[in-house]
């Protein structure tokens, strides 16, 4: 592939990229891992405006579906030992200036997402851990939790969340990915005790339908069809914060493992799929040694393809333009918002 590059910012400890639609238009919110602002970019990889200077702390910014300029976020989660006062809010527009609400208090929240089911949204939360008492202590595991929402979306302003645990006893619970089979959408939920899908209620059914599709200890997955199949792999990153990137494919009832890349990616962390290049591809980042970016794909088996070097990606999202592939990429490690335009 072709890579063209553009650094567009120099956010200080970038860390989530996400799409928000703002005046009926996409644009995409990147925000600080740290006590530093979100900035606000229009497609094109111009700042139009910042929504924050603080608190940051900025795990995950998921659109409000069906409301423009409004968004949830996470809040003060600045590190696995420094999180205990994290939060979910809710940021809108309004009046020519963007204001900030808590909905929930939830220490070590990590990742969450809001998912769709039957014309009702149910939002999901994960907690990398329920408690600490000193630096890198790892015996309380993390839990999930998850609620209904209303109908009206934007009727979550004043609002606080009554959020209800549906799994606990998953240690370093990190990594979410959302994925959609057969019209219905769920969370593909990676920690130590391996990689879950859950599954939101719907019309008929209950509660949330929780499946392990792999035992190994996992920081981070996602499932897309690489190899053309018809059916997804999961490919995943292993242990939490790990070096491992591996590929599973289902065999009967089970994932195996089918490959492992043949060399350490050092803190791996930035993961997603997309069709990229005439190709259904996933992009990955790792922080630490070389600090690459890599595109896997599958043509004759598995394949990685070096994008970018030394830039430490903490996340990264695809999207298409003008029938062209962009990323947007947090280059955490060297304080890097880039823009990178790929092509044949």
């Amino acid at each position: 592939m072709n890579v063209e590059k553009r650094i567009i910012s120099d956010l200080t400890l970038c860390y989530c990229v996400a799409p928000v639609q703002f005046k009926g238009k996409r644009h995409f919110a990147v925000a600080s891992e740290k006590e530093h602002p979100c900035l606000l970019f229009d497609e094109r990889g111009n700042q139009v405006d910042k929504i924050w200077d603080g608190p940051g702390g900025t795990m995950s910014i998921v659109q409000l579906p069906g409301v423009d300029g409004a968004f949830l976020a996470t809040h003060k989660f600045y590190s696995p030992n420094n999180s205990k006062e994290a939060k979910i809010v809710m940021c809108r527009y309004k009046e020519g200036c963007w204001e900030v609400h808590t909905l929930a208090q939830l220490p070590f929240v990590h990742r969450f997402d809001i998912l769709e089911r039957d014309g009702s949204y149910y939002l999901l939360a994960c907690c990398l851990k329920s408690g600490y008492e000193y630096k890198d202590d790892w015996r309380f595991p993390g839990q999930t939790f998850a609620c209904r929402l209303p109908d009206d979306l934007a009727s979550l302003w004043g609002t606080t969340l009554e959020l209800r645990l549906i799994k606990d006893s998953m240690l370093k619970n990190h990594g979410y990915t959302r994925h959609t089979e057969n019209g219905i959408s769920s969370g593909i939920v990676a920690s130590e005790e391996g990689i879950f899908r859950f599954t939101p209620p719907g019309d008929g059914v209950k509660d949330w339908r929780i499946e392990q599709l792999v035992t190994d200890a996992s920081s981070d997955a996602i499932m897309v069809d690489l190899d053309g199949d018809g059916q997804d792999e999961i490919v995943a990153i292993a242990p939490f914060h790990g070096d491992t990137l591996r590929v599973y494919h289902k065999q009967g009832e089970a994932y195996e493992k089918v490959y492992e890349h043949e060399r350490p990616l050092a803190f791996a962390h930035a993961i997603c799929a997309g069709d990229i290049c005439g190709r259904k591809r996933v992009i990955i980042g790792h922080r630490k040694e070389e600090r690459d970016l890599l595109s896997l794909s599958y043509k004759d088996g598995y394949c990685a393809e070096l994008l970018d070097h030394d830039i430490g990606p903490a996340n990264v999202l695809h999207f298409k333009l003008d029938g062209k592939d962009i990323l947007l990429s947090a280059n955490r490690e060297i304080n890097e918002v880039a823009y990178y335009e790929l092509s044949e």
